[in-house]
């Protein structure tokens, strides 16, 4: 699943076999930017943001994608047969002289003037891998609505960019907090530790081929994808329910035992809240 650290080894594949070379191949498969050329620039660089891909191009220009849940880019040496998928699932193919990147199930495509990125990115709270990283600030965007769930307020894009679903799960198994807590009931000790322990997971897995967040082999993480076998801690079967904010729903993860905090019923529906999508 695409989050902070899967992004940003995307963008270093991409930015190690593209950057600094003319593009000899462009083809934008989606109906804006069908007639679009890119061939003769240079690319400039591939940045992460969150869970957006920043591909600069020559010319003042900004190819913005997003990977959300199971869009990906490969890099193949030229001659090299892709394995992505079909090829109706391929949404652009940006090519060089040695080396080919190619976009599949891409849900955004985009491509900017690069003085207009903040068109794209500019919600974004503090970005985890990034270099306006502020923990104190990140902080203080999740406790700006004290009521809102633990783990609806770390999926929030606009409260700090990285976290997904997984990272999700784990950190408030780490915290010792259901996500379904108040963030504003977290204890005030944990919650100093948030954004520090949520920053160290990323970095950690940020060039690990296998995410982990347990530090044990074969056993890579704690409670998300357990459900229902027994804690890595206590022994007690792990839990899994729905948890959204309306637009979405997520199957989240979480030790009854070792988490503290009110949880859904077993067997109960989803509780839905009518926000903005805000897991961009």
């Amino acid at each position: 699943m695409p989050e902070g650290d899967t992004v940003w080894q995307a963008a270093s594949r991409l930015h190690t076999a593209l950057a600094g070379k003319v593009l000899t191949r462009s083809d934008l498969r989606v109906p804006k930017y069908a007639t679009t050329d890119l061939t003769g620039r240079t690319v400039l660089d591939v940045t992460p943001r969150g869970k957006h891909l920043l591909t600069r191009i020559e010319g003042g220009l900004t190819l913005h994608s997003h990977l959300r849940m199971d869009g990906s880019w490969k890099v193949y040496a030229n001659g090299q047969r892709w394995t992505g998928g079909p090829a109706h699932q391929i949404r652009a193919v940006l090519g060089t002289h040695d080396r080919t990147a190619v976009g599949y199930r891409l849900p955004v495509l985009e491509l900017l003037r690069t003085t207009d990125e903040d068109r794209a990115v500019g919600h974004l709270g503090p970005d985890l891998l990034g270099p306006d990283w502020d923990p104190e600030r990140a902080l203080a965007n999740l406790l700006a609505d004290p009521t809102r769930p633990l783990g609806e307020a770390l999926c929030d894009q606009r409260n700090l960019a990285g976290i997904g679903n997984v990272y999700k799960s784990e950190l408030c198994f780490l915290l010792g907090a259901t996500p379904w807590l108040p963030v504003g009931a977290l204890p005030a000790d944990r919650a100093a530790k948030l954004p520090v322990l949520a920053r160290k997971l990323l970095e950690t897995n940020r060039d690990r081929p296998i995410r982990s967040t347990t530090g044990r082999r074969a056993q890579d993480l704690f409670v998300y994808g357990r459900a229902p076998r027994p804690c890595l801690r206590c022994g007690t079967p792990v839990r899994a329910a729905d948890q959204g904010d309306g637009s979405r729903e997520r199957p989240t993860y979480w030790c009854p035992t070792c988490q503290t905090g009110p949880a859904p019923a077993p067997g109960s529906p989803p509780t839905r809240r009518l926000r903005p999508r805000t897991n961009n």
